[in-house]
């Protein structure tokens, strides 16, 4: 195997579809870089959905075992970015499914969209942000955490409602009841 970087250009130069190709090749510099640039949003983001710093390692290093393996299956339509996070939160509910215990007291997921000292923020965070301190945001802040928690997890994150019932630890018809209740709570609240 060869690596990029020994092709005559520092990987740092390589844009992330460039990268994502070279770990495709089997590339291990490639896959090193795209960690190095991608792992602290992964394990911020994570860490905001799950309260287990344990689960949220594993489930970082489980992605780019997966990046690694899968690498190939990109097709070009999307940003590295949205692919490493689909990857992502999806290796936290494996790791959910396979029977992690829940801490006592603590949720699994943690909507918190708190900022962090010296991180770039995405548009996305800002975006995020703008609805946590807006009339959205208070109509948010009035619903019970129940209802909070089905909404971050089927809205924001973009989950299936079966994804997100069992990362939740409820059956999908609570969850589904959960977002119907939301909904018409944040309707009438926005009236």
């Amino acid at each position: 195997m060869r690596s990029t970087a020994s092709q005559g250009g520092p990987l740092g130069c390589l844009d992330d579809p460039e990268l994502l190709r070279a770990v495709g090749r089997g590339d291990e510099a490639a896959l090193g870089e795209l960690y190095d640039r991608h792992a602290g949003w992964l394990t911020l983001r994570l860490s905001r959905r799950c309260s287990s710093a344990d689960l949220v390692d594993q489930a970082v290093q489980d992605t780019f075992v997966a990046l690694w393996r899968q690498a190939r299956r990109y097709r070009g339509d999307g940003e590295i970015g949205a692919f490493i996070w689909g990857i992502g939160i999806r290796r936290m509910i494996d790791l959910v499914r396979r029977g992690a215990r829940r801490p006592a007291g603590r949720a699994w997921w943690v909507p918190s969209w708190t900022a962090h000292e010296g991180l770039v923020v995405s548009a996305e965070d800002e975006v995020l942000v703008g609805v946590e301190h807006g009339r959205l945001g208070a109509a948010l802040d009035q619903l019970s955490p129940e209802l909070r928690e089905a909404m971050a997890a089927t809205v924001i994150d973009g989950l299936s409602y079966a994804e997100a019932a069992r990362l939740l630890g409820v059956p999908v018809g609570t969850l589904k009841s959960r977002c119907y209740r939301a909904r018409v709570e944040l309707r009438e609240a926005l009236l």
